[in-house]
């Protein structure tokens, strides 16, 4: 199985801006990042940072990761959709005739995701599959603490049920960010959106960590750094 394990790293971010290259912990949070790739990555595998960013392709490159192309402008705003990013990315592939069965989406966000979680999620993969998504049990069960504002102003459960305990509800899983799994065929024809074949892998709540503000980042250095077992 060939995979493209692609690594969307913008330059522009509004909620903690330059994040992908701040020091977390001692070195680019990118870097993480690139070495759980780099440790699960086979021969015949390609690893591509997708980044419109001069300061980002230094750092990349510095850690032994040629950067193949600059990322075009318009695929690099604050509306441009992870699906524009494939698209583009295995267009500039196969115009090189090269080609590949999975593409492992690895956002640089997520620091504690590691090669092992990447490993164990392309265990599941199959080619049937539209995508293969990462997951955490998610602390708002919709059927026991989410709340939505009916016609009348007032709360109602986001989904109906007559759960007394929170244990008994059924299971939800929340897409933590980490790990996509994507079959090539099914985004050069539909919308990330409208795949029905999805399977999950799950990972733990402390792995589970998506860096979105300096809150988000600094809780990831104390995970990193504090003595607590993980």
């Amino acid at each position: 199985m060939k995979v493209l394990f692609l690594i969307p790293a913008r330059g522009g971010s509004k909620g903690l801006p330059g994040k992908n290259i701040m020091p977390l912990n001692g070195k680019p949070l990118i870097q993480y990042t690139l070495e759980a790739a780099k440790g699960v990555a086979k021969p015949g595998d390609e690893i591509c940072v997708s980044t419109d960013d001069a300061e980002i392709i230094q750092v990349v490159e510095g850690f032994g990761i040629p950067v193949p192309f600059v990322r075009p402008g318009e695929y690099a705003t604050d509306t441009a959709s992870s699906q524009q990013v494939i698209e583009h990315s295995l267009h500039w592939y196969k115009e090189k005739n090269i080609t590949f069965d999975v593409v492992a989406l690895l956002q640089p966000t997520s620091p504690l995701r590691n090669s092992q979680n990447i490993k164990q999620a392309l265990e599941l993969w199959d080619s049937q599959f539209d995508m293969v998504a990462s997951v955490k049990s998610t602390d708002a069960n919709p059927y026991y603490v989410l709340r939505e504002e009916n016609e009348e102003g007032f709360l109602e459960p986001s989904k109906k049920g007559t759960f007394k305990r929170r244990q008994d509800c059924p299971d939800v899983w929340e897409l933590n960010g980490a790990i996509y799994l994507i079959n090539p065929s099914s985004v050069t024809t539909k919308k990330i959106s409208e795949f029905k074949k999805v399977k999950k892998y799950i990972m733990k709540k402390y792995e589970s960590v998506d860096i979105d503000d300096f809150h988000d980042f600094k809780f990831a250095e104390y995970l990193l750094t504090g003595n607590i077992n993980l």
